[in-house]
């Protein structure tokens, strides 16, 4: 997942300044929150929902924050995607099941992963999708780069 360290203090930095005033209203410090987006599985792939993804939390590697963390899926034009469960984003608010070995694993994909995987799915529509991971007050295990998102691999 892509992300910066460098959202909200530009310094003399007026060229990024500029391009963020262009695009956006403005950012959040990186002590605040930080979004890495993500639009491609490990292979390289465009995420797209005729597949399947999880998205694997060893025990111990959920994302480091003091405020909470969520994965949100957008459509291609930066939409929610209409679902059976109506939820359009999880994360660490949600009661998501554990596996034996204390790992998180999160399905997402278009159909329903079997009820008792539902709790951990975040369900997406047919056609590309782009993942926001939102991470509120990061902690300097991430801000200092020594824990990054893991990569989203298709399910076989």
């Amino acid at each position: 997942m892509g992300h910066t360290t460098r959202s909200g203090a530009y310094g003399v930095d007026y060229l990024y300044r500029a391009a963020i005033a262009q695009c956006c209203v403005g950012e959040n410090l990186a002590q605040d929150a930080v979004y890495p987006a993500l639009s491609s599985d490990s292979e390289g792939q465009p995420l797209d929902g005729s597949n399947k993804y999880t998205l694997h939390f060893d025990k111990g590697k959920l994302p480091p924050v003091d405020g909470f963390w969520s994965v949100t899926a957008y459509d291609g034009e930066g939409y929610f995607m209409p679902n059976p469960l109506n939820r359009y984003a999880i994360g660490d608010r949600d009661k998501m099941a554990v596996n034996a070995d204390g790992s998180t694993d999160l399905y997402i994909q278009s159909e329903s992963p079997g009820k008792d995987k539902e709790t951990n799915w975040l369900p997406v529509g047919q056609g590309q999708f782009t993942l926001l991971m939102r991470l509120y007050s990061p902690r300097e295990e991430f801000l200092e780069g020594n824990w990054a998102p893991p990569p989203v691999t298709k399910s076989r």
